[in-house]
């Protein structure tokens, strides 16, 4: 007893010895600040002293940290958000892989407890009296039984179970991760189509009210051309405007119809009508709280957060391949009872038990373990450098996103006076036409620089939308239930 109990006490605190590196975070050179401008570089002066107020609460949190539905005002927009992120085929896989991860993380974790089994048999044989236990007279039936348990316990000398178990936790940690940067994808990826199509229904009622001009110009042109005083060339090329304007509604209508079956895809329903809120013109979706530090960005984003956990997974993994190098330790033992007769099985005189040690030291198997060793090394290092090079990324994107947001709202300012001034030089070259001034190529030349200055300055409207959603992203936001 004794000994045993030096036994049990020896691979206690053998136990406690765990071999390879324990995981230590990289150190990143995050930059002091964001590269580009801030969203508070662009607030206006005129600002009133609610909206200062407002300002001010908002600052408290930045803009990564906002909730989706105080980002995306329109409710048409968060309904569907809402119904991508409960029926959204993506998200449900991610989070079956968030199940299976836990499920494998308890497979894991059983191997550093003993196993624990429970036994039992009984049967009766009847012998042949040509047998010569049957001629000798003895009991041609005879009864046999035994019960018991078993146990077998490889001690964890080297911690190779505690290893692979905080390799098993980093993967679950890191499916939980990915389960949120899907969502955080699913409701950009939602505002982004929804923005998108806001933005054909714009140009097609664009073209539809060019239309509804050009056909009102066709008739003004015919009349001229009936009383002499146009030709049949300014007929024609009348009839080519109105005829491309029509064509560009049709290509719309198409364009509009495959935005609304990406969009159902993405909320899991088969494909139909979307319902609409706010128009482009009045979407609501205005960074003015402060990007944040850089150095928060490494915890709010969840593609780094997932690269971390795969990095303390990988790092893991090296020693329970170090450990596989060193010897291996069991124990087994077994108490039961074991008769030949049934009914003397449960008597004291009946009991049996073992117990038994084992050492396994591996000698030769052709280099595979210290190449196991080696590879699980470089596997880290990969994942070291995933890290590092997400890091990077994550910065970029916000930088690009910052002066993405930046240009596109010069740009907008830009081409809405460029098209407040084409539409006035429509107007008037229409008037100096109707009054035989100048030719019909004039307002031929002018009708189609105003109707794709106002494409453009819709397409403009929306990337600055687009540019807001990315700073989003970028920044971590998106992922919040």
């Amino acid at each position: 007893m004794r000994k045993t109990g030096t036994l049990i006490l020896t691979s206690l605190i053998a136990v406690s010895c765990t071999v390879g590196p324990d995981y230590k975070r990289p150190k990143v050179q995050a930059p002091t600040v964001y590269r580009g401008p801030t969203p508070s570089d662009d607030s206006k002066a005129d600002q009133t002293t609610s909206q200062a107020d407002t300002q001010t609460a908002q600052d408290e949190r930045t803009f990564g940290e906002l909730s989706w539905w105080e980002v995306f005002e329109d409710p048409a927009l968060q309904e569907l958000i809402r119904t991508g992120i409960e029926q959204n085929y993506d998200l449900q896989i991610a989070g079956a892989r968030v199940l299976e991860a836990g499920a494998f993380l308890g497979i894991t974790k059983a191997d550093q407890y003993p196993w624990v089994g429970f036994g039992a048999d009984a049967g009766i044989q009847q012998n042949s009296r040509n047998t010569a236990l049957g001629s000798l007279g003895g009991n041609r039936k005879l009864g046999q039984g035994s019960i018991g348990i078993g146990v077998s316990w490889e001690l964890d000398f080297w911690g190779k179970f505690r290893r692979a178990t905080e390799a098993a936790r980093a993967e679950l940690v890191a499916a939980e991760e990915n389960r949120l940067l899907v969502m955080q994808t699913l409701i950009t990826g939602l505002a982004n189509a929804y923005l998108e199509l806001r933005d054909l229904d714009w140009q097609l009622e664009i073209a539809k009210g060019t239309l509804e001009s050009r056909v009102a110009s066709l008739r003004l042109v015919r009349l001229r051309e009936e009383m002499g005083v146009a030709s049949m060339i300014d007929v024609r090329q009348a009839e080519v405007l109105v005829s491309t304007a029509a064509r560009s509604i049709t290509e719309l209508e198409l364009d509009i119809e495959l935005a609304e079956n990406q969009i159902g895809v993405l909320l899991g329903q088969n494909p139909g009508p979307i319902t609409r809120g706010r128009p482009l013109t009045e979407q609501k979706i205005i960074p003015s709280v402060p990007p944040g530090l850089p150095s928060n960005l490494l915890e709010r984003r969840p593609d780094i957060r997932v690269a971390e956990q795969q990095m303390i997974a990988a790092n893991a993994r090296i020693g329970v391949a170090k450990a596989a190098l060193l010897p291996s330790i069991s124990l087994t033992g077994a108490a039961g009872f074991q008769s030949r007769a049934l009914k003397d099985l449960l008597d004291g005189s009946s009991g049996i038990w073992s117990l038994a040690g084992s050492l396994l030291q591996p000698v030769f198997q052709g280099g595979r373990l210290r190449n196991e060793v080696r590879a699980s090394e470089a596997v880290q290092q990969q994942a070291l450098y995933a890290y590092m090079q997400a890091t990077l990324q994550a910065f970029r994107d916000v930088s690009d996103a910052l002066v993405s947001y930046q240009k596109n709202g010069e740009l907008r300012a830009e081409q809405e006076h460029r098209t407040v001034v084409l539409r006035d030089a429509t107007r008037l070259s229409q008037m100096r036409y109707s009054g035989g001034v100048t030719s019909y190529l004039e307002v031929l030349d002018n009708e189609r620089q105003l109707y794709d200055a106002e494409l453009e300055l819709s397409q403009i409207r929306r990337n600055e939308l687009l540019s807001v959603v990315a700073l989003y992203k970028a920044l971590g936001g998106g992922w919040q239930k």
